[in-house]
């Protein structure tokens, strides 16, 4: 792996964390996610089971946990699987964890290869009467791939038919919202890259400068400093292409008198960034374009102050909605009319701005948690208002990631500038 491991302290606080949840006599088991196919013989790049990296930090395929609290056996406690490797697998695919590897990077003492899972289940199932199994229930999950997971749900509830079967996502979803130190840590980590990139890109960024040469300066600066690369594909749409929410083919040129937006974040140690920025291409705003990044940026800033202890999501984004609107009536977008015949299933400022502002970050970019799960310290969330004016092909999004505080909050990408003084003075400078 290319950045320096957490510390098994971390993934031991976190099974701690999930063992005191469970019910008496229980088993829970986690695998590792699928390699998948692309085409002939080609595969794509492995992603850990988000899960599965938060209680072992072992990012690795063909791995399994499994954890029995109650088990008489304390060796069997904790259990880590391990792909056993051979000379063939080395000379091919490289060096795979050895069983001291996994002792230390997760910290869990009894390490064994994964053929020797099924043996081990069996027998600790015959003194355990729950088994929690993993399952993907993200609010927003829409993937019709079978997973490694779904097919082991299948195969033991086939098999050991007669137990209590429980869900593991609703505990370690309520768990991973609450971020601990070293994580936010590693987030602030994955932030600083981020930002730091931002800021070089300022220099960098003028008119004739093609979308994906962007890009590729981004994932050369993110791969420099240890990260993976990008947390997600990134988004980088000069003119019109800064409308389309989900722009990523990245292959226009920029244009003088065109805005650049760019949704963009590293990862590191399998934590995300997640920053977006808007700059004009030419290192000038026009006074239209100043008017409408100004509205984004109040936005973007009440929305954070609000972000305190207590608060819920879909209140937030109602709150959320009312300054939007008020922004929007100055614009000039929106009227009065507009606001009195509204649908309130579907706001007037929505024809502006159409997605949420913020949602969780974490392992996952979007990461885990109930809408309804009230805002705590630990929490870290995006924030990103935007306005989206696709008539006059300027869009304009600001985003930056949060940690809630007992206190108020921090902003992890604090070293990306989004005051349009500061972003134009840094280009013109360059």
């Amino acid at each position: 792996m290319r950045y320096r491991p957490a510390g098994k302290e971390l993934f031991t606080y976190n099974r701690e964390k999930l063992q005191k949840r469970l019910k008496p006599n229980s088993v829970a088991i986690v695998r590792a996610n699928d390699i998948m196919p692309t085409n002939a013989d080609g595969t794509m790049g492995f992603r850990q089971n988000a899960d599965l990296f938060y209680l072992t930090g072992i990012d690795q395929e063909d791995t399994i946990v499994l954890l029995a609290p109650d088990f008489p056996d304390e060796s069997l406690r904790e259990v880590l699987f391990l792909r056993e490797t051979s000379e063939e697998i080395a000379i091919w695919e490289g060096h795979k964890f050895t069983k001291e590897e996994g002792r230390e990077i997760s910290g869990i003492t009894t390490v064994k290869w994964s053929h020797e899972f099924h043996k081990v289940l069996y027998t600790i199932l015959a003194e355990s009467t729950n088994i929690y199994l993993e399952s993907n229930e993200h609010i927003r999950a829409a993937s019709e791939v079978t997973t490694s997971n779904q097919r082991f749900v299948k195969w033991c509830m086939e098999h050991y038919p007669l137990y209590n079967y429980e869900r593991l996502a609703p505990i370690l979803y309520d768990l991973r919202c609450i971020k601990s130190e070293k994580e936010i840590e590693i987030i602030k980590h994955a932030c600083d890259i981020t930002a730091n990139t931002f800021r070089k890109m300022l220099g960098l960024i003028k008119p004739g400068v093609w979308e994906y040469e962007v890009e590729a300066e981004y994932i050369y600066e993110f791969i420099l400093h240890r990260s993976r690369g990008f947390a997600y594909t990134p988004i980088i749409g000069g003119g019109a292409n800064s409308c389309v929410l989900h722009y990523i083919e990245n292959n226009q040129q920029l244009k003088s008198g065109d805005v650049l937006l760019m949704d963009v974040g590293a990862e590191y140690g399998n934590y995300n960034a997640d920053l977006t920025r808007t700059v004009p291409v030419n290192g000038k705003f026009t006074k239209r374009q100043r008017a409408v990044y100004d509205a984004v940026l109040r936005v973007k800033n009440d929305a954070i102050d609000m972000l305190t202890p207590g608060g819920v999501i879909p209140e937030y984004h109602k709150e959320v909605g009312k300054i939007m609107e008020s922004e929007l009536l100055g614009l000039g977008l929106l009227d009065k009319t507009d606001i009195k015949k509204q649908n309130p299933a579907w706001p007037a400022y929505k024809k502006y701005f159409m997605h949420g502002t913020s949602h969780h970050l974490g392992i996952d970019v979007h990461d885990v948690a109930s809408i309804y799960k009230v805002f705590e310290p630990g929490m870290v969330f995006t924030v990103e208002p935007g306005i989206y004016i696709r008539e006059e092909g300027l869009g304009i999004r600001i985003e930056d990631n949060i940690v809630i505080t007992k206190e108020g909050h921090i902003n992890l990408l604090a070293g990306a500038p989004c005051h349009a003084e500061e972003i134009e003075d840094l280009m013109n400078r360059s």
